[in-house]
């Protein structure tokens, strides 16, 4: 079996994504909506959603939730949980444990230009090596030098373009990657050659200004987004899923978007 079928679980007919990342507990101990937003699930699929980024443990605990959603597990873990500024993962889990708990993918990053990038390196490669023999998509996480922009240099798009294509080269079937917000971004997903998910976004006082950053990111040629925080403490995490449906899969303006956001509530039936 080819990994198409498992690919269409994550990314829609149109062969666009909104992916909603769960996998906060590995690597922070800010998890603050996390649980709340699981139980919204039923709806943000209704509104637009088409995958999950899941630990183990969540993946357990929720199996239900996940039926009609693209399930990717994720299979490394943070070094330092209470302090997420450091660049370093272990590996976790195997395709074939992900693959017991039903996953459509697995997802791992790897941190080019930290100073333990080869040891990130080897663990994506071994694990896209085993994503391969099971068909199975392997998602690569590339972020140089750190989780977040803790320097001008992990900021550069040549250094991010440059991360992303590691990525593909260490055998990614997906990019996971940030963009910067400049017209420059589209050297990132040239150099991916692999479809591109952009990480979170830049926290923003309106939400007006995340879908700019969003229909940026589309503009320039990205599949999606993969979103956790922007969704998870968001007061209206339905009207962000509702508002990214309008942009990523209706290609609709930023405008539009952000009248879906204020129209779509926790209180409001879901059509």
């Amino acid at each position: 079996m080819s990994k198409i079928r498992r690919m269409s679980k994550i990314f829609a007919k149109d062969g666009k994504s909104i992916t909603l990342a769960l996998d906060g507990y590995y690597f922070s101990s800010k998890t603050d909506g996390i649980d709340k937003t699981i139980h919204l699930l039923p709806k943000l699929k209704e509104l637009g959603l088409d995958a999950v980024i899941v630990t183990y443990g969540i993946a357990k605990m929720h199996a239900e939730s996940f039926v009609d959603l693209g399930l990717i597990v994720r299979a490394d873990l943070s070094t330092s949980v209470f302090d997420a500024r450091i660049p370093a993962t272990t590996d976790l889990l195997t395709v074939e444990d992900a693959l017991k708990l039903g996953a459509d993918s697995v997802i791992a990053m790897t941190f080019p230009g930290a100073e333990n990038e080869v040891a990130s390196h080897k663990l994506s490669w071994e694990l896209a090596k085993a994503a391969d023999h099971w068909n199975v998509p392997f998602m690569c996480e590339t972020l140089p030098y750190s989780y977040h922009v803790t320097s001008p240099e992990s900021n550069q798009i040549d250094a991010i373009a440059a991360a992303a294509r590691v990525g593909t080269e260490l055998g990614a079937d997906i990019i996971k990657t940030r963009l910067t917000g400049e017209p420059g971004d589209v050297r990132i997903i040239d150099a991916a050659k692999r479809p591109v998910l952009v990480l979170g976004g830049p926290k923003t006082e309106r939400i007006r200004d995340y879908f700019q950053y969003v229909k940026h990111c589309m503009d320039m040629g990205a599949k999606g987004v993969a979103v956790g925080r922007n969704i998870t403490l968001d007061d209206n995490p339905l009207g962000v899923v509702a508002g990214l449906n309008t942009i990523i899969h209706q290609n609709g303006t930023v405008e539009e978007a952000t009248v879906v956001y204020q129209n779509v509530g926790l209180a409001e039936p879901v059509s």
